[in-house]
């Protein structure tokens, strides 16, 4: 999580942007290469291993946020109990996982960008108009293509490979790409997604992963310890558990040593 990806990323990102800004029938160029035009459809998204192995990509997605999960809710019901792993790794993963593939993805774009899915457009047996990457203004009701939602779970795998020991880190990287990168070429080939949903996707959870990164662990002005994350948590707990356990007849003191 260096200067080095944030200018790769930025760099693609206004790449990717202005390419499909000027000519965006790339996006329907690529799209098509998934369609079966004779049968009106994107073969692809009848295959059962396709299927499979696109369920399979959100799970392992999501058992990298797992240990995260558990410890947070552990934590939740027992603040008297230390962390049961680096509190700032339990948030730096649970804090990209929700913004990026949760806030930003489906309760920001997805949900108010009304660009169309591949599927639902004229050129591929719909009944709705292409838009570009850029435009908002799109016949899509709801769960819109832009941007992607699976393309960002998919992409947020950097964020457990920024913890990896440094020496399989670059290892750790590369494989969150291709994850990521032949998650999102599944979506399009479902026709699920353009190429700029995904694309998209990847480069704004990269992003939200590099500040995120920056924040809780390179800054020193906002530099958090695992120590003042367990300390946070057990403070935010204490009053449910205080009242827990009083209810059950034991008493507890009214503030955590800490």
């Amino acid at each position: 999580m260096n200067r080095t990806g944030l200018i790769i990323a930025l760099s693609l990102a206004l790449g990717v942007g202005l390419l499909f800004g000027i000519y965006p029938e790339l996006d329907l160029k690529l799209a098509a290469l998934f369609y079966d035009a004779p049968t009106h459809s994107f073969p692809v998204k009848s295959s059962t291993l396709a299927v499979i192995a696109r369920d399979a990509a959100m799970w392992i997605s999501w058992a990298f946020a797992l240990p995260a999960i558990v410890a947070l809710i552990v934590k939740l019901a027992r603040p008297d109990r230390p962390l049961m792993m680096s509190g700032r790794a339990l948030v730096f993963l649970l804090l990209t996982l929700v913004l990026s593939a949760g806030v930003l993805t489906n309760l920001t774009f997805k949900s108010y960008w009304g660009r169309p899915r591949p599927i639902t457009v004229t050129q591929f047996g719909g009944n709705q108009a292409f838009m570009p990457w850029w435009d908002p203004r799109g016949q899509c009701a709801r769960n819109c293509s832009f941007f992607s939602g699976e393309g960002a779970t998919a992409f947020w795998t950097y964020a457990p490979a920024a913890l990896a020991p440094p020496a399989w880190r670059p290892a750790a990287y590369a494989a969150a790409t291709v994850f990521g990168a032949t998650t999102s070429g599944l979506r399009m080939a479902f026709g699920g997604h353009f190429f700029t949903d995904v694309a998209i996707a990847g480069l704004v959870t990269f992003l939200v992963i590099w500040l995120a990164h920056g924040y809780i662990y390179r800054w020193s002005s906002t530099r958090l310890t695992d120590e003042a994350v367990d300390a946070a948590l057990t403070r935010l707990a204490w009053p449910g558990y205080r009242a827990m356990q009083r209810w059950r007849g034991r008493d507890v003191s009214e503030r955590p040593s800490l």
